[in-house]
């Protein structure tokens, strides 16, 4: 540690981390040991996180994360949707279709921007906090292709008349952005998505991720 930076703190958000990433939780020894820590410091951070509900501990002792954390993450969409706002209007513009960021939120697909373009004579009309399951439409099928292949690019996802009758959709997932699971995509009125769309919306979704990063 520097002595620009609070050791108390590094190590309270490397708590909330490993924590984050079990499903089970963890004891105070098995913290302990990660952290390299004795438990009597363990003990401090986890009573004061728990006063802020960032954690919570069960009846065995085990700790997890806590419902203060999704507060915080309520508030990671404005910040997300103005990152993506420059690209999305590029894509809408270019394309001549309603433009989206979609982020997953549970089981499903919650659209948190969107943009359509100004130039069309009509466009399908698709508004923010429009959800669906996450197996159906492009947007979500996206972010499933990039959670089956973690270590490769999937590139595009298409469908057509999945979420609304005569519409088809493109959409490519975010990688590389830590913290956050989504996709870029378009949805239009067609029976074929054109072939340049795919590519586009490939490189929309680099240029959203690069924003985020």
């Amino acid at each position: 540690m520097t002595a620009e930076t609070s050791q108390t703190l590094d190590r309270g958000l490397r708590v909330l981390k490993l924590l984050a990433d079990t499903d089970h939780g963890l004891t105070v020894t098995e913290l302990s040991l990660k952290l390299g820590v004795n438990r009597t410091v363990v003990y401090r951070l986890l009573a004061t996180l728990e006063q802020h509900a960032l954690i919570r501990r069960d009846l065995g002792g085990r700790a997890r994360v806590g419902l203060g954390v999704l507060r915080l993450g309520r508030q990671v969409h404005p910040l997300v949707r103005e990152a993506a706002m420059p690209a999305l209007r590029s894509l809408a513009e270019d394309i001549g279709a309603t433009a989206h960021l979609t982020l997953v939120d549970g089981a499903d697909a919650l659209a948190v921007a969107v943009v359509e373009p100004t130039w069309t004579d009509y466009h399908v009309a698709y508004r923010a906090g429009f959800r669906h399951p996450l197996e159906r439409g492009a947007a979500g099928k996206a972010i499933l292709a990039a959670r089956q292949h973690p270590m490769t690019d999937p590139g595009y996802t298409l469908t057509h008349g999945e979420l609304e009758a005569g519409a088809c959709g493109a959409a490519a997932p975010l990688l590389g952005v830590t913290g956050v699971e989504g996709s870029v995509g378009v949805v239009m009125l067609a029976d074929l998505v054109p072939e340049r769309v795919g590519p586009r919306v490939v490189e929309a979704a680099r240029e959203v991720a690069e924003a985020l990063r």
